[in-house]
């Protein structure tokens, strides 16, 4: 099977998805009007990179004639756009097909809330594919609430179970504990909740081993940290800053227990907490739909409502305070990924669903 991805080439997901694709003998070609991120992940020799001369956000529209010349070039049995509003424009306008449509998030979740153009136009883009890929059901939902006819397959991000571990340190301070979270440091990821619950706990524990690392870049960094500063946390809260994704499995068997406090339904799939989740850590994360899908609330971790630091810091604090409960939920979550979410899994999915397409669209 020859496979057409339109999709942004600076984004670690597109990278995975290609990878993994040619691992599995299917033939990838990326299209994208966004440069390769040198910070991230490499795709492999195997697949087939082109840069469209068009650059964001004038190339959704710009690019189509670039885009056809290739299609013709490279003859994929699919084309599979990643992200309803932007590349899934420049896929519409193309005419390509037959076309899957994989959305994000925010693509079906704030986009349509604009404003009644902006549903329409959503709709519109939609309407152009022959099917949705979604990565969790709740987004399925939220697609279904613009367009009801549309047949939407459920592809889940795929966690690789074999990198992502269990290795802690035996020869770590048990009386240390350290909370961490692996986000893009923006108002949509509740980094200051988290900040805020962690000072609650610090005043419940009066403990100075109790750590809080937070891993990731963003906007709000000067304004996390000096809240941190206002909340005289500053000394217990260490921001590492971004790193490589090669290197997170190693932070992530430094915690002890992972924590996502995001605000926003629009992060409707929880990879960072299944990668968190393989890696024998409890979580706490907040009822956001994406965060709450991948979690067993009081098995594998613990949900809280949205903005509830209260909530957050009580749940927080019963793990710190039981170890045998952080290391049976962690046992329990480790189990959930294998046998709901493991990379090879994900990827027979996905090939399944381009299947289906072309076949949908022959029916049709």
């Amino acid at each position: 099977m020859r496979v057409l991805l339109l999709s942004a080439a600076n984004n670690i997901h597109t990278i995975r998805w290609a990878n993994g694709l040619v691992s599995k003998g299917i033939d990838v070609k990326v299209c994208s009007i966004h440069d390769i991120d040198s910070r991230n992940e490499k795709f492999t020799d195997k697949v087939s990179v082109n840069i469209l001369k068009s650059k964001p956000p004038q190339g959704y529209f710009l690019a189509v004639k670039e885009l056809k010349k290739i299609m013709l070039d490279f003859k994929p049995d699919i084309l599979n756009a990643h992200y309803a509003t932007g590349y899934g424009t420049l896929a519409r306008l193309s005419g390509c097909q037959p076309y899957l449509l994989s959305v994000w998030g925010s693509d079906v979740y704030d986009f349509p809330r604009k404003s009644k153009i902006h549903r329409l136009f959503l709709k519109k883009n939609l309407q152009a594919a022959v099917a949705i890929a979604s990565t969790s059901h709740c987004m399925a939902k939220e697609v279904l609430k613009t367009l009801e006819t549309k047949h939407v397959f459920i592809t889940p991000f795929g966690i690789d179970h074999k990198l992502f571990t269990s290795d802690r340190k035996s020869n770590r301070d048990e009386s240390q504990i350290i909370i961490g979270t692996v986000k893009t440091l923006e108002e949509k990821y509740g980094i200051d909740i988290l900040i805020k619950a962690f000072s609650l706990v610090r005043e419940m524990l009066d403990n100075p081993k109790i750590k809080l690392e937070i891993v990731g870049r963003g906007s709000q960094l000067d304004s996390l940290k000096q809240l941190a500063i206002n909340l005289n946390i500053q000394e217990q809260v260490d921001f590492k800053g971004f790193i490589e994704h090669s290197a997170l499995p190693m932070h992530l068997n430094n915690f002890d227990i992972y924590a996502a406090l995001s605000r926003l339904d629009s992060e409707s799939f929880g990879v960072a907490i299944l990668e968190a989740s393989a890696s024998g850590l409890p979580v706490v994360v907040s009822d956001a739909d994406g965060l709450k899908e991948v979690v067993v609330n009081e098995s594998t971790g613990f949900v809280v409502s949205k903005n509830s630091v209260k909530q957050a810091a009580e749940k927080l604090l019963l793990l710190i305070q039981d170890s045998k409960l952080r290391v049976s939920m962690g046992e329990a979550a480790r189990k959930h990924v294998i046998n709901n979410y493991t990379w090879d899994y994900s990827l027979d999915i996905m090939i399944q669903a381009y299947q289906d397409t072309i076949e949908l669209y022959a029916k049709n």
